[in-house]
């Protein structure tokens, strides 16, 4: 992964689908519960109408990726998914080794769904797994057992060639030892790539109330480290290695579209919530929309687009953006790039400062990245350089 990549990072379409079967309490993402159907077609053909405005915005991109995230993508109908995509390949001209990513709850409802998002265009799905012991998974407000987890991975084995899935770790009373045979275990099914996130206490979640409380007690900093020592030593151990803080992948298998956004190319982001990076003619923008999914819909329905905020960033704030993204890669960044984009060089004498420390490091090719002993102090180090 040392190799340098090009300017070009790609351009990638992020499809937000809000709705959920029920909110986790770990979580802060824009995620909705709703009771009554949702209406797809009313919604298809909103998405429709923001992917023309952005498409309108940045014309002429070849589409590297596109990622359906939310909320839960795998509650929409498989003719759902697949008249997005559509959408998306009547704006934008598609690549013919598009990746399609398509993120799933490994029920054995959704995990019926599966072959008909590969007939819809999906080729690559990213099971929301969490734990692999169902007391575990009960604390975690998942609805799905282990087994049925585990039978979900099964069936995207046999549909998809490429398949993902989640873990959590740092859970309540949480060893290295256990995690580290549920990681072996994991690695055994997962094939080519996981994405292994520690749990943190989101602000505003249920976990922040039940810990303010004193009923949820996570590991501490020491024993997370602990924790996150044991990701990178066993899933190195068995060719998985980390390519990104939270990512692990066999060599060639790495996300493609999340590394659109941490080499800093475009987006579009369509649906409530959704964010963008699009350079157009008045500089690159970073793009949001309304987070509230009916009143996202009204605003499409009304106005073309449910865009609510749109800036034009600074030198200095792409500077800033290109280093919070970037030094999650362990390829790290080239400072060329971070003069091209912010208008002045990184001061050298932060970054002897910071080697110095042994927390971060230049490559031969002159790329910057962070350490291993550098990468739990991440949003420190990138602070002090864009200082």
């Amino acid at each position: 992964m040392d190799a340098q990549p090009p300017f070009d990072a790609g351009f990638g379409v992020y499809i937000h689908w809000p709705f959920c079967a029920s909110k986790c309490p770990y979580c802060d993402f824009n995620s909705h519960v709703r009771h009554a159907p949702v209406d797809e077609a009313r919604y298809v053909a909103a998405f429709r109408r923001e992917i023309a405005h952005q498409a309108a915005l940045a014309p002429g991109r070849k589409v590297s990726s596109i990622f359906l995230g939310g909320g839960t993508p795998s509650l929409m109908q498989p003719a759902t998914v697949g008249a997005v995509l559509d959408a998306v390949a009547a704006n934008w001209e598609v690549a013919s080794d598009v990746e399609v990513t398509l993120e799933a709850n490994p029920t054995s409802v959704e995990a019926a769904r599966l072959r008909g998002y590969r007939a819809a265009g999906v080729n690559r799905v990213s099971l929301g797994v969490q734990a692999m012991n169902d007391a575990d998974l009960v604390a975690l407000g998942r609805l799905h057992t282990a087994e049925e987890a585990m039978a979900a991975v099964a069936v995207a084995a046999s549909v998809f060639d490429r398949y993902s899935f989640d873990l959590i770790y740092a859970r309540p009373d949480q060893t290295p030892a256990a995690w580290a045979a549920e990681l072996k275990e994991a690695i055994a099914r997962a094939a080519e790539h996981l994405s292994l996130y520690q749990l943190t206490i989101e602000p505003g979640t249920m976990f922040e109330r039940l810990r303010d409380a004193g009923k949820l007690v996570v590991p501490d900093a020491d024993a997370a480290r602990a924790l996150y020592e044991t990701t990178r030593e066993v899933c190195e151990a068995h060719g998985l290695p980390g390519y990104e803080i939270s990512n692990h992948a066999r060599p060639g298998a790495e996300c493609r579209h999340n590394l659109v956004y941490w080499r800093y190319g475009e987006y579009a982001g369509v649906g409530p919530g959704a964010h963008a990076r699009l350079a157009t003619g008045n500089g690159r923008l970073a793009m949001s929309t309304e987070l509230v999914p009916e009143s996202w819909l009204a605003r499409v329905e009304a106005e073309g687009h449910g865009v609510v905020d749109v800036e034009r960033l600074s030198a200095e704030a792409q500077g800033d953006e290109f280093l919070l993204m970037g030094l999650r890669l362990v390829e790290g960044v080239d400072p060329a790039r971070y003069a091209a984009l912010a208008g002045r060089e990184l001061d050298p004498r932060r970054i002897a400062d910071l080697s110095g420390e042994g927390l971060v490091e230049q490559l031969p090719d002159s790329r910057l990245r962070v350490t291993r002993e550098g990468f739990p102090v991440l949003d420190a180090i990138v602070a002090d350089l864009a200082a």
